[in-house]
């Protein structure tokens, strides 16, 4: 299987800075893969808080989000202490899935490269659903 070659972008219009916690760290003593999972998560949250949303109310209080994939290509090694900057940005919107890429930095020492797919998802009928368009206008100038 060929090894994923995710590409950095030129801009990434959203941060959120993360300390790696001792429960983030695998038996090589770095920081594990479900760990950064967990961190890119909390930087979803925060990103989606800055624009007014969350994720299970879209801005319809009917629409929340459902993750279809993630792709994650490390590059280096983070560490117990460790704070980690994450940029993120959204991609590829359209009208009931999007993108968020993301950087996370240590200094100057790129840790990973991520990518997260996205679908909107109504929780009460357990079933895929368009975007809310103000939701999209809005990510889509960001």
């Amino acid at each position: 299987m060929p090894r994923l070659k995710l590409q950095p972008l030129e801009n990434y219009p959203f941060e959120t800075v993360c300390r790696v916690r001792v429960t983030d760290l695998n038996y090589g003593a770095h920081l594990a893969n479900h760990a950064l999972a967990g961190l890119l998560h909390q930087a979803r949250v925060e990103l989606l808080a800055q624009l007014g949303f969350a994720e299970l109310n879209l801005g319809d209080e009917a629409t929340g989000l459902t993750m279809i994939d993630l792709c994650v290509q490390f590059e280096a090694e983070g560490f117990l202490g460790d704070e980690l900057t994450i940029r993120s940005a959204f991609v590829e919107v359209k009208g009931t899935t999007f993108r968020i890429c993301n950087e996370v930095r240590r200094t100057d020492t790129r840790i990973a490269l991520a990518e997260t797919g996205f679908a909107g998802f109504d929780y009460v009928k357990r079933k895929p659903v368009r975007l809310p368009e103000a939701f999209v206008e809005k990510i889509r100038i960001c």
